[in-house]
């Protein structure tokens, strides 16, 4: 088995490589084939998901910084079943990487929506270092295993909870991410706002699908500074949702804004539908904190620029650049993996 420094080695020549198949196309092929089979999965998101790993979680010094914060030499290996999610562009491969740092085996059932970009980095993985091969096993059903890593709905998690009753585990459900306004935002911290909303057409956790605006905000300004990504309306899938959604809002005479290219609509649900953002006014930092208290289980992040009380706020454009030691839904990855 490989120790703690050659996983590193490992990992951050990985991250070199990608970055160079990015900038010389070795990668497109692979990239396309993604996309043929995931009309989501469009090449600029590809990219910009696939840089983002190489920036965050395959560069030596953060990988360095995360081992230092960890015991992670001479753990015992476990067979780890890790239940992907397919939403945004190898969005499972975290939690490859933590099980690899921690010594255990992956048992990886992919989702149908995924199941080229992670594989085709693994297989590069293995290249560099042929001793990373008999970590990662990839299954049709999960078996003999540990314990479990599961993502999926809030209706499946239901069923993963139940499967998965005997063993440690973590299950994921759904969660969506808060922006909160100030009123004193550049039209510069707006358009950071719009990649976090628009971002993989919005399908991601980290995605803000809320905005919470002070109660004389001025949102005709919001949507104007959002004219800026309307060639989401150029994806066929994007577009027919914002019609769908657009018809369904006037049948039910329903009040909403347009700019042409997303729906702005009052509703305290924080998941919205793609092409939509709710919103949602507050009246004080007391109010504030009060919903965001209230609706702390469903939230991912919190995207905001001012200083609230019992929350690390992610910087407007930051939301889907998530750090390597960034764990979803705000439970440490590594030291559950650590633990069983």
């Amino acid at each position: 088995m490989m120790n703690i420094s050659d996983k590193i080695d490992c990992l951050s020549h990985l991250g070199a490589q990608l970055t160079e198949d990015l900038q010389s196309g070795a990668i497109t092929d692979t990239m396309v084939l993604a996309s043929n089979k995931n009309p989501w999965f469009t090449l600029d998101n590809i990219q910009k998901a696939l840089k983002s790993i190489a920036r965050e979680f395959l560069n030596r010094d953060h990988l360095s910084d995360l081992a230092d914060q960890y015991s992670l030499n001479g753990t015992k290996s476990k067979r780890v079943g890790l239940v992907l999610a397919g939403n945004i562009p190898a969005v499972g491969l975290h939690d490859i990487l933590c099980a690899f740092l921690c010594n255990h085996i992956s048992i990886i059932k992919y989702s149908s929506k995924d199941d080229v970009l992670i594989p085709t980095l693994l297989e590069k993985l293995v290249d560099i270092n042929q001793a990373a091969a008999p970590y990662f096993e990839k299954v049709e059903k999960l078996v003999d295993f540990d314990a479990v890593i599961a993502t999926g709905g809030n209706n499946t998690s239901k069923y993963f909870e139940y499967y998965f009753r005997n063993v440690k585990h973590i299950i994921r459900k759904s969660r969506s991410s808060i922006a909160v306004l100030g009123g004193n935002e550049t039209d510069s911290d707006l358009m950071n706002l719009g990649d976090d909303i628009t971002s993989y057409f919005g399908l991601g956790c980290r995605n803000v699908s809320q905005v919470l605006v002070p109660r004389d905000y001025e949102l005709p300004r919001l949507l104007s500074v959002m004219e800026a990504f309307d060639d989401l309306s150029n994806h066929h899938k994007y577009r027919n949702n914002f019609d769908y959604n657009m018809a369904l809002f006037l049948l039910n005479k329903e009040t909403f804004l347009n700019n042409g290219c997303l729906l702005l609509k009052e509703d305290e649900q924080i998941a919205s539908r793609i092409a939509c953002l709710h919103y949602q006014r507050y009246h004080s930092d007391v109010d504030l904190i009060h919903y965001l208290d209230h609706n702390k289980d469903s939230i991912q992040c919190v995207v905001s620029n001012k200083s609230i009380k019992g929350y690390d706020c992610v910087p407007f454009g930051k939301a889907q650049q998530p750090s390597l030691m960034d764990y979803a839904d705000g439970v440490d990855t590594i030291q559950f993996l650590l633990s069983i």
